[in-house]
């Protein structure tokens, strides 16, 4: 396993050992070593084609991630809102199959959100910190300063999704 930095401090990507022969593969997802970070929670989702689900962050008992995906394929984003970075606001984003050699490191202070590509995409999060509902909150998908590029126009979402707050909420 490897880890590749991108243009925004902290973000990852964990290039993954894929093991492939006559039944399909094994992969290597994570390893404590490369990241020194406690996961205490997993997680998965599974949504269709067009749902889009964030970008969540909860400002109290932040979390950090590792994002693989088990089936389909998704555009992974990543927003930084921490307050003190050169980078705030700015998102950085990739597309992500279960056929990917690799998961995506999000430390905390980042809202992520996705976008289901395919007809199904099955999610599995690894999360530094159990869920916090009361500061759980939602940064708006399509906000102006932002200007993540969708590739669609009307997703679906949940009702707490359709209501997300603008980046000022978070300055």
């Amino acid at each position: 396993m490897k880890i590749k930095n991108v243009n925004i401090a902290g973000l990852k990507i964990i290039k993954t050992k894929m093991f492939f022969d006559n039944r399909g593969f094994f992969k290597e997802v994570f390893k404590n070593n490369l990241i020194k970070k406690n996961f205490k929670f997993d997680v998965m989702s599974s949504s269709k084609k067009n749902v889009i689900r964030g970008l969540h962050i909860q400002t109290k008992k932040p979390q950090a991630k590792v994002i693989t995906v088990v089936l389909g394929k998704i555009m992974d984003v990543a927003v930084d809102l921490r307050k003190n970075s050169k980078t705030f606001g700015k998102y950085y984003s990739l597309i992500i199959s279960d056929k990917s050699e690799y998961s995506f490191y999000i430390p905390e202070g980042f809202a992520h959100g996705f976008l289901c590509l395919s007809n199904k995409c099955i999610v599995h999060y690894k999360c530094s910190e159990y869920r916090h509902k009361e500061s759980e909150t939602t940064l708006d998908w399509r906000d102006q300063e932002v200007k993540i590029k969708w590739p669609i126009k009307k997703p679906i979402l949940s009702k707490k999704d359709k209501i997300g707050k603008n980046l000022e909420f978070f300055r």
